[in-house]
């Protein structure tokens, strides 16, 4: 009783062995290890092998190699995309750099005050504002300091220079800033940004954002700053 060999199997074992042997291994080759060359290898000594009386259909082969080489593109596909996005990290840690030093605005309604310095920002002004008034509280939700802010047109800046109303300097510590702006003659509060160095900069374990750390807002989405000085 003869039996049947399958020509793919047969050459595929014969590959791995000789591959094998050549290493000096008996570790197999992976079937996400073969190329376009033994897939046409394998075709061909399947075609001089096959039983005349019931040959194989030639389109099998035909939709074969054209699954092969959709794959095949497929993964070359994710070999660009992987390295377009290891380029893409580089130059955004590049970017990031490039603003260690810098002073930054962004939201923020709470920073560091030191032993010195001031704590600076700026409010989106509505149009119609007559008056600003800024009031500055710290940690505990005590009321430090009050002063009034002249609206400008656009971004109206302010600065804290650290005194408190009764004329003293205030203790290192966080200071939150609240801000009501009298908008025809109506009171309307405003969102503060504030200013903060930026002391180095992280980029998360994707790669797809990057975030600033600074000394006195903490950490700030690099998408969040409003302006770079």
């Amino acid at each position: 009783m003869s039996t049947t060999t399958d020509p793919i199997a047969a050459y595929a074992a014969q590959t791995q062995a000789a591959a094998a042997a050549a290493a000096g291994s008996t570790t197999k080759k992976s079937a996400s290890d073969l190329g376009i060359n033994d897939f046409l290898t394998l075709m061909s000594a399947q075609l001089q092998n096959q039983d005349p009386l019931k040959p194989l259909d030639s389109t099998a082969f035909v939709a074969q190699l054209a699954q092969f080489g959709s794959v095949s593109g497929i993964q070359k596909m994710q070999t660009n995309i992987q390295d377009l996005t290891d380029s893409l990290r580089s130059s955004q840690a590049l970017s990031g750099a490039g603003l260690v030093g810098h002073d930054v605005l962004a939201p923020a309604s709470a920073a560091t005050l030191g032993a010195t310095g001031t704590i600076d920002g700026a409010f989106d002004v509505p149009s119609g504002t007559s008056a600003i008034q800024v009031t500055v509280t710290d940690s505990s939700g005590q009321e430090v300091r009050t002063f009034p802010v002249s609206p400008q047109t656009g971004l109206t800046n302010f600065s804290w220079d650290g005194t408190a109303d009764n004329g003293s300097r205030a203790a290192a510590g966080t200071y939150t800033v609240k801000a009501i702006a009298n908008v025809g003659g109506t009171n309307q509060s405003l969102d503060p940004m504030l200013t903060g160095r930026v002391s180095s900069v992280t980029i998360d374990a994707q790669g797809t954002g990057l975030t600033l750390n600074t000394t006195t807002l903490g950490s700030v989405a690099l998408g969040d700053v409003r302006q770079v000085m």
